[in-house]
C-alpha cells in the first residue's frame, strides 16, 4: 500500500510539468537561430526537390540530416520544425541568410547534401563566388539561419 501511495504522489507531482511542457508547434519560434558549419560548392542541376536550377542561381543544398525525404518541396518554415519530429520537410525552399568573413548573402534551399554534416551547406558556384574563389573549395566558420517563411530578397 505504501508503494502505491508513493507512486501516486510521484505521478501527481510530475503531471503539472508534463502539461506545461511546450508542444512541437512552439519550436517554430526558433527560426532565427544562427548555425555554424562549413560551406563547399557544387554544380547545380536537377536537385533533390525535383527542380532544375542553374549555377548562376543562389541555391543552397542542406544536410540530409535536415532535408529528410523532401515530401513537401517548396513549403517554407524553419529548420526546427524538421528537427522537432515533423517529417514533411517544411525547410525546403526556405531562404537562408549566409555570412562568411563579414560578407552576407542569401540563398534558397533547393537541394540535399549527402556529404554535409548537420550544419554544413553546399552552395551554387555563383553563391560561393560571392564569398571566395571556387579554387578555395571549402569555407570554414560559415554562419547561417533560415529567414521568415514569407521573406524574399
Amino acid at each position: 500500500m505504501a508503494r502505491f501511495a508513493l507512486f501516486s504522489a510521484a505521478l501527481v507531482s510530475i503531471l503539472p510539468a508534463v502539461f506545461a511542457s511546450p508542444t512541437g508547434d512552439s519550436i517554430a519560434l526558433d527560426k532565427r537561430v544562427t548555425h555554424e558549419g562549413w560551406a563547399t560548392w557544387y554544380d547545380t542541376g536537377l536537385g533533390a526537390c525535383g527542380y532544375t536550377d542553374s549555377n548562376s542561381s543562389p541555391v543552397v543544398a542542406i544536410s540530409h540530416l535536415i532535408y529528410g525525404s523532401g515530401g513537401n518541396c517548396n513549403q517554407a518554415s524553419s529548420l526546427y520544425m524538421c528537427r522537432a519530429g515533423f517529417t514533411d520537410d517544411r525547410a525546403v525552399s526556405q531562404w537562408m541568410e549566409i555570412t562568411y568573413n563579414g560578407i552576407t548573402q542569401y540563398g534558397k534551399t533547393r537541394d540535399e547534401c549527402e556529404a554535409c554534416g548537420e550544419y554544413d551547406i553546399d552552395l551554387s558556384p555563383s553563391l560561393f563566388e560571392g564569398f571566395a574563389d571556387l579554387s578555395v573549395g571549402k569555407l570554414e566558420d560559415v554562419e547561417w539561419h533560415f529567414m521568415n517563411k514569407d521573406w524574399s530578397p
